[in-house]
């Protein structure tokens, strides 16, 4: 089961995240109580496992300022989290290693989600980053053969009922492994890791000697 942590805003906390075997950490760009600067995300990730996937989040930004961003901060993936186009989506994926398209469950364009070339997308409820928890059965619209980062409300207690309903690709938390907004709970973490990874089948399990290797599948 890949495990993103998102919204993390200094090198303590995604160390922490990555030695507990997160596979991916987020860095907020878009207007957020968790932004970061693009500077302060590539001297974290400057200090992070090769191995592990660094991504820049993105709401409603020009292709040309996402993929400038992602030159100079050397990250890995743009995850784009607004109204972005099939089109837009496209342009900046033959720019960028990877590309993770956000969407709202339940609306419509969420059935047209292999459209946009992306090599995941991220299904959460209607207020993208509000750490809401939404109706999990809204998120059977995604088309066969994507890969689903399931996000929105989720935690410790409630991460394996969201596997076991979803079956998604993934998990992306912010808030439920958070101490107050951009500061991580170090209990928190390990519970939501931990929970998220032993609720995976065997088919989604990373190797247990490291981070799940999100290359292996690309």
């Amino acid at each position: 089961m890949f495990v993103k942590i998102c919204g993390t805003t200094n090198e303590q906390d995604a160390l922490l995240a990555v030695a507990l075997g997160a596979d991916a950490i987020g860095f907020i760009f878009a207007p957020s109580t968790r932004q970061v600067s693009p500077q302060v995300a590539a001297d974290i990730a400057k200090r992070l496992p090769p191995e592990v996937l660094t991504v820049g989040i993105f709401r409603d930004a020009g292709q040309e300022r996402v993929v400038e961003i992602m030159g100079k901060t050397g990250l890995k993936a743009a995850q784009l989290s607004g109204a972005e186009t099939a089109e837009q989506t496209k342009w900046i994926r033959r720019r960028v290693p990877m590309v993770i398209k956000g969407f709202a469950a339940g609306h419509s364009t969420l059935s047209g989600a292999a459209d946009y070339g992306a090599d995941a997308i991220l299904v959460e409820g209607p207020e993208p980053g509000s750490g809401q928890l939404f109706d999990w059965q809204l998120a059977e619209g995604v088309p066969n053969g994507v890969r689903v980062l399931l996000a929105g409300g989720l935690n410790a207690d409630n991460v394996a009922r969201a596997i076991a309903q979803v079956r998604p690709w993934g998990v992306d938390v912010a808030t439920g492994v958070e101490s107050s907004p951009g500061h991580k709970d170090p209990r928190k973490l390990r519970a939501f890791i931990a929970a998220a990874k032993a609720a995976a089948s065997p088919s989604f399990q990373g190797d247990e000697h490291g981070p799940y290797d999100w290359q292996d599948d690309a």
